[in-house]
């Protein structure tokens, strides 16, 4: 198939303006970072040259500076009237009315409804989750990393259960399954109560929960090592018994959450629990249509491939996240989302055109056209949820853009909302025909799911943790580590997918043209090296959030001085109470 010019071609075109926003916004930031360190070199030297001028100041002229310094020191001694006799202040209007809250003089007004108190049970079970999350990401990765440099070095084991075809699915279900639900699941029992005002109906729930998921996790990945799976489809290689407990944590936790938003003392439901219920009840939907037997053959199992891959990242995964981000961003900034109903647009979109995108993965396959046709118009309509999304989220930010400077949370939620709008829109280039022709079945995908899953999910979900762990346990991260572990996310994951994106276009090409398959195994030759490096960047940033995780919820005794009378007055009583003891 000659090719004329592919820069003709739209899905093209969107790809590559998506790809230099990111590469717009780097270069006005390290223009505006030059632009400062040229003008400090030149207020350097004006510095250079005042200072050898006030070396050689004429004793007249420093006379005058200390006259009009004292004149603009000159201030009120606020006697001038009420002279030195303090006021007689009986009922104390006046005396320590800095010490209260509201002026004595005024009515006392209702009250607004404090937020709920969050029980030192619930805090351990969130902390659980969040801990078994990050020994999944460090342990999945791990394994990925490993993956990564068999593309260099394939020769470097010959064990069956450390073949790349196995150990691949451990690598992706680790991270989906045990990372990142569990993360979310955590972080719900976090939101759902502080939206609802109400305690968590059951905290045992939450444990028998994590149990099970860990449970799944653990069997699952001992499975797929010893060549036990499902081999139907990507993502869903664990066998269905497997899958089974995975599903029965997740609907007990449903339940849970249920009822504790059924005792709600506000009225309305906020947006985040519509995303996080909807995400949940979708993944029970989704993996019943992935393992009911009734269809798993032929090409019905191929629509129902890309259903079940389809709808597990987007009405699980970024369902989720979105709902966390509906409270946290709005939280972090002291200030309401911009737009609730913006919000509920993006909610009903996404289930709208989310849901018919999954065969976008299969054109020019035996998939009736008619199918096919409909994937790439609800692939295109997705640009109406993630533009309503984005907006609402960068809309929020107005106003307090100065806040990301002075943060060490803000900068994973930007980066998360902008890969959400480029990952996302990337994928409804690529259901176009043509660019589907040239890069599905090639690294391009790969490149992609990275863009969205790790670039939107893992972001957020890692600022999401970095804003609730320290609120739990009073302990925040070594900010240098947050620092580390965001740049060497960041930028691991661009030497990761922009290499494979252009490798991966220069091979579809070649496919194209009818070239010999190993010679495009060639050409990929050092794209898949700068897979290794920026994959490598990413795992390490794994261990630096480990680490930091680490730091925020161990236990360290501090000696703290009572400051405030009701502390001063607890301690007095404590040491009256030894005293008689002794």
């Amino acid at each position: 198939m000659k090719i004329e010019n592919i820069l003709n071609e739209w899905g093209i075109i969107i790809t590559i303006i998506l790809i230099a926003i990111p590469v717009i916004v780097a270069s006005i930031i390290v223009i505006s970072r030059a632009n400062t360190v040229v003008n400090n070199y030149f207020k350097k030297k004006e510095l250079e040259k005042f200072n050898e001028y006030i070396k050689d100041l004429h004793p007249e002229e420093i006379q005058k500076l200390e006259q009009r310094k004292k004149e603009l020191e000159f201030v009120l001694s606020n006697n001038e009237l009420a002279g030195e006799t303090a006021p007689i202040d009986t009922k104390g209007l006046i005396n320590h009315v800095s010490q209260v809250e509201t002026l004595r003089f005024i009515e006392q007004k209702k009250k607004s409804q404090p937020r709920p108190y969050i029980e030192p049970q619930l805090s351990k079970l969130i902390l659980w989750y969040l801990g078994c999350a990050t020994f999944w990401l460090v342990l999945g990765t791990t394994v990925g990393e490993y993956l990564g440099i068999k593309f260099v070095a394939p020769d470097v084991d010959h064990y069956s259960w450390l073949s790349f075809g196995r150990l691949r699915p451990v690598h992706t279900n680790a991270v989906f399954w045990g990372w990142a639900s569990l993360a979310m699941m955590g972080l719900a029992y976090y939101v759902i109560p502080r939206v609802s005002n109400v305690p968590i109906a059951s905290v045992k729930t939450g444990y028998r929960s994590l149990i099970l998921i860990n449970a799944s996790i653990i069997i699952g990945s001992i499975c797929l090592m010893a060549g036990i799976n499902n081999g139907g489809g990507e993502y869903r290689e664990y066998i269905w018994p497997v899958m089974a407990l995975f599903g029965i944590g997740i609907i007990i936790s449903l339940r849970n959450f249920f009822k504790t938003i059924a005792k709600r003392t506000s009225k309305e439901i906020y947006v985040s629990n519509w995303y996080i219920i909807s995400a949940m009840m979708f993944l029970l939907v989704i993996a019943f249509v992935a393992y009911w037997p009734g269809w798993q053959r032929g090409l019905g199992e191929t629509i129902v491939q890309g259903y079940y891959m389809h709808q597990g990242v987007g009405m699980w995964f970024m369902l989720f996240n979105l709902g966390l981000m509906y409270y946290f961003l709005p939280q972090q900034l002291n200030r309401p989302i911009y737009s609730y109903s913006l919000g509920i647009l993006a909610f009903w979109t996404q289930i709208l055109f989310y849901t018919l995108i999954g065969t976008h993965h299969f054109i020019f396959s035996a998939i009736p056209w008619w199918l096919q046709t409909v994937a790439i118009v609800g692939s295109a309509g997705m640009i109406i949820p993630v533009v309503a999304g984005t907006t609402n989220f960068l809309m929020t930010f107005k106003g307090s853009w100065n806040k990301l400077s002075d943060s060490y949370t803000l900068p994973f939620y930007l980066i998360g909302i902008i890969f959400y709008f480029t990952g996302s829109l990337q994928g409804t280039a690529e259901a176009f025909r043509f660019t589907n022709l040239v890069w599905h079945f090639t690294d391009f995908t790969v490149a992609h799911s990275h863009l969205t899953m790790y670039g939107i999910i893992c972001f957020m979900l890692w600022g999401f943790i970095y804003t609730v762990v320290p609120r739990l346990t009073g302990n925040e991260p070594p900010q240098i580590t947050v620092g580390a572990h965001f740049w060497l996310a960041l930028i691991g994951l661009l030497f990761y997918s922009f290499p494979l994106m252009y490798g991966a276009t220069l091979r579809g090409l070649m496919w194209m043209d009818g070239k010999p398959f190993i010679e495009s195994v060639e050409l990929m030759a050092p794209y898949w090296m700068w897979r290794a490096i920026g994959g490598s960047l990413m795992w390490l940033s794994h261990i630096l959030f480990a680490y930091n995780f680490y730091v925020m919820v161990r236990r360290k005794e501090e000696i703290e001085i009572p400051k405030s009378p009701t502390d001063i007055l607890k301690a007095k009583l404590e040491l009256d109470k030894q005293t008689i003891k002794n």
